[in-house]
């Protein structure tokens, strides 16, 4: 299984503060849940301890919005929530 991610999923890693690296990990081996429009949804926490515009954070949630292709996944959208 290979992980891929949309252009739109590229532009959203640096609006949103969230990494390839963490997304791959997140289609990997986070929580998967329903999405809407037959899609399927990973989420994982990540320790983050860092300032995020100009506010400190703890931990950072991962959410990754996918569809199946074959045996890969394609992740079109991500969501970064900071706490």
């Amino acid at each position: 299984m290979s992980v891929r991610l949309h252009p739109h999923a590229q532009t959203r890693l640096l609006e949103r503060g969230a990494t390839e690296e963490e997304v791959i990990a997140t289609v990997e081996s986070g929580t998967p849940f329903a999405a809407q429009f037959g899609r399927s949804g990973f989420r994982r926490n990540f320790p983050f301890n860092a300032e995020w515009q100009g506010k400190v954070y703890a931990m950072k949630k991962v959410e990754a919005i996918a569809i199946k292709e074959n045996e890969d996944w394609l992740v079109i959208t991500v969501i970064a929530k900071l706490f």
